[in-house]
């Protein structure tokens, strides 16, 4: 019996282990070992590049319309903003805000894209609301070592709403 017992516990240790170790793979973008999501659309239309600059202001501050900001870097010619979404990761009511960079080149009938920079900011009890780089996290969640079980669905949205960032970019320039 106390053999069978044994036995019995010996199967169940691995079930646990894993379950606390939950990190399914997700495929982030990374450039240089950090989070990076970019989108190049090429437009068939010869607009002039001040109306092509303009049309992706319009995009970054409808997209974004708490940060009515969206500077022109003029050694570069690159427009540069910041975005942020909101990310549930549990029915009990906790998120994350999460922070952002964006960056918008255009240049030769191309637009070009990057979301990067990213910064966290839990809303939970007994958590510091301050925004902290992502990077870390993602690290050690890619590893295999989460923070928290908030981690999966942390990344999850952070990756499903970059992604429909990008999609809606494209779509606006197609247009």
């Amino acid at each position: 019996m106390k053999r069978q017992l044994f036995v019995m516990l010996l199967l169940l240790v691995p079930l646990v282990n894993y379950a606390q170790t939950d990190t399914a793979k997700l495929n982030m973008p990374l450039k240089k070992g950090k989070i990076n999501y970019e989108e190049t659309v090429t437009v068939s239309s010869k607009s002039s590049e001040i109306a092509a600059r303009n049309k992706a202001i319009q995009w970054l501050v409808k997209q974004f319309p708490n940060n009515k900001v969206a500077l022109l870097k003029k050694r570069t010619g690159a427009i540069s903003g910041e975005g942020t979404f909101k990310v549930n990761v549990n029915p009990s009511g906790n998120y994350f805000w999460l922070k952002f960079k964006v960056d918008i080149a255009v240049a030769d009938g191309a637009y070009t894209l990057n979301v990067y920079d990213f910064y966290e900011k839990p809303i939970e009890k007994g958590v510091s609301n301050e925004y902290s780089k992502i990077g870390y996290r993602w690290w050690d969640y890619s590893q295999g070592h989460p923070w928290s079980a908030e981690d999966k669905p942390l990344f999850i949205g952070l990756d499903k709403n970059s992604r429909a960032l990008l999609a809606s970019f494209k779509k606006a320039i197609d247009q």
